[in-house]
C-alpha cells in the first residue's frame, strides 16, 4: 500500500496540532509506504528529528502564506488569542498548498502510483480540501476536530480571547470546495461528539470516531511506583489564557482550607499570568502554589510523574491532548464536563465537574480536589484505570493501526467496517 499524506503544518518542535500531525504521519509511515507533503517551513525541524520511514516532499507557498500570516497577526493582536481568525486567514494559503501538491503529484495519482490520499493536517472541518475532488484516488480526511460552541455565560472570556468570529463560524459551509470535500471522501475521521454532530448527516456511513490526540510513551508514562506523601501535588498544565481558566484551580485552593496543606503547581505561560500572581499574593498562597512557567515536553512528563492529581478547568477544549498525557502518567484527572475532557475522563478515570458559572465551578473543583485528597484508595484506582485506557488506545502506534485498518476498508481489502475507536464518552 502506498499513501500520500497531506500535512501542511507538520512539525516535531511546534506544540498542539503541528506535533500531533507529525507524530501521526510518522507512525503511519512505519506501517505502510508513505509520502508526506508538507510546507517548506517545517523542513529544518523535520530533517533534524527525522521522520522514520516516511519520504517527505516540501512545498513553498510563502508568496501568499507570509502576507496572510502577518495580516492575521495584526487582526488577532498577536498569536496567543483569536484562533478562529487565524484559521480563517489560512483558507487561501491552504488552497494554494493543495494546488501545488496536485500539480506535483498529478501524474502519479492518475497512473495509480498511490493507492489513496489522506489529509491529516489541517484538522479543522472548516478548511476544505480540493484534493478530494481533483485527485482520482480514494480520499481520506481527518481526524477532524471542530464545532464546539463557546459556552454560554463566558462572554468576558470570549472577548478576552477575541473569538468574535465564532458567531459566524458556520459561514465556512458555503466556501468553495466545502461540500465536495465531504461528498468525495471515502472515509471521514472525526474526533469526539462535537465534531461528528457538526459534519453533514448524509456522510454518517463513512464517519469514524477517532480522537486526534495521542501520547508518546517515551515522554508520558506511569512511574514504576508512585509513592504518595501526605502533601499531595495537584498539577495544571496549559497556556495561561482566559478560556483555560487556570484561575479556577487557584480559586479552589483559596476556597478550601484543607487544600492549603497540599501543593498546586501551574505549568505554562500566557497573558493570564500577572493576574494569577496577584491572586497568589492577595491570598497568601506562596507556600502552596507555584507558577512554574513554560517548560519542555520532557519536563512536563517529569512533572506529571511526580504529581498526584491533574487539574484542568478549561471550558472549551476541542482535543485535550494534555489530558491523555496526564492519564498516561497514571494521574486521576479533574476536568470540566464539556468538549473533549468530559468525554475522555470516564467515571473510573477521574472526576467531571459540570460546566457552570466560574464561581460555582471553583467551588465544585475545590470539593472534587478535597475528595481525592482524602480518598487515597479512589485516587489510586482512578490513576490505574487512566493509564490502562491511555496506553491501550492512545499510543501513536495504536492510532496508526486504527487508521491503516480504515485504509484497508476503503480499498476493500477487508469487508467488515472497522471499529476504529471504542466510545470515548463515560456515558457508555
Amino acid at each position: 500500500m502506498r499513501v500520500l499524506l497531506l500535512a501542511e503544518n507538520c512539525n516535531p518542535d511546534w506544540p498542539s496540532l503541528p506535533i500531533v500531525g507529525f507524530k501521526l504521519c510518522r507512525a503511519i509511515g512505519d506501517l505502510v509506504e508513505t509520502v508526506v507533503a508538507t510546507h517548506v517551513r517545517n523542513r529544518p525541524n523535520i530533517e533534524r528529528s527525522g521522520m522514520g520511514q516516511c519520504k517527505v516532499c516540501y512545498f513553498d507557498n510563502e508568496f501568499i502564506a507570509s502576507p496572510m500570516y502577518k495580516m492575521a497577526g495584526v487582526l488577532r493582536g498577536g498569536n496567543s488569542v483569536a484562533w478562529t481568525t487565524g484559521l480563517a486567514m489560512n483558507y487561501l494559503p491552504y488552497i494554494v498548498f493543495e494546488r501545488q501538491v496536485w500539480n506535483h503529484f498529478r501524474k502519479e495519482l492518475e497512473s495509480r502510483t498511490f493507492d489513496l490520499v489522506h489529509r491529516v493536517i489541517p484538522m479543522s472541518p472548516a478548511l476544505p480540501s480540493p484534493m478530494a475532488k481533483w485527485n482520482p484516488r480514494p480520499f481520506v480526511i481527518g481526524p477532524l476536530n471542530g464545532g464546539l460552541k463557546w459556552p454560554a455565560g463566558y462572554i468576558s472570556e470570549l472577548a478576552r480571547e477575541r473569538e468574535y468570529l465564532t458567531y459566524v463560524r458556520n459561514a465556512y459551509r458555503v466556501l468553495p470546495y466545502n461540500r465536495a470535500t465531504f461528498r468525495q471522501s471515502a472515509a471521514i475521521l472525526a474526533a469526539f461528539d462535537h465534531t461528528i454532530k457538526d459534519l453533514p448527516r448524509s456522510e454518517t456511513d463513512r464517519l469514524f470516531n477517532i480522537p486526534e490526540v495521542g501520547i508518546d510513551p517515551a515522554l508520558f508514562s506511569s512511574p514504576p511506583e508512585r509513592s504518595r506523601n501526605q502533601r499531595l501535588t495537584f498539577l495544571y498544565v496549559g497556556r495561561l489564557v482566559p478560556y483555560k481558566c487556570p484561575d479556577v484551580a487557584l480559586s479552589a485552593f483559596v476556597a478550601e482550607p484543607l487544600l492549603r496543606k497540599h501543593k498546586l503547581r501551574i505549568v505554562g505561560d500566557g497573558p493570564e499570568r500577572p493576574r494569577l500572581e496577584q491572586m497568589v499574593k492577595e491570598n497568601q498562597l506562596e507556600d502552596c502554589v507555584e507558577l512554574v512557567g513554560s517548560i519542555t515536553q520532557a519536563e512536563v512528563g517529569e512533572e506529571m510523574r511526580r504529581a498526584d492529581v491533574f487539574v484542568f478547568p478549561s471550558i472549551r477544549e476541542l482535543g485535550a491532548g494534555v489530558v491523555v498525557e496526564a492519564m498516561a502518567s497514571s494521574l486521576a484527572c479533574v476536568v470540566v464536563d464539556y468538549g473533549a475532557p468530559g468525554e475522555l475522563v470516564g467515571l473510573d478515570r477521574g472526576i467531571r465537574v459540570p460546566l457552570s458559572d466560574k464561581v460555582s465551578m471553583s467551588h465544585a473543583f475545590g470539593k472534587a480536589l478535597v475528595d481525592l485528597a482524602t480518598s487515597p484508595e479512589r485516587l489510586n484506582a482512578m490513576g490505574a484505570a487512566a493509564v490502562e485506557y491511555a496506553m491501550r488506545y492512545f499510543t501513536w502506534d495504536a492510532k496508526a493501526r486504527q487508521v491503516v485498518d480504515i485504509y484497508d476498508w476503503v480499498l476493500e481489502h477487508r469487508r467488515e467496517r472497522p471499529v476504529a475507536f471504542p466510545p470515548v464518552s463515560s456515558r457508555y
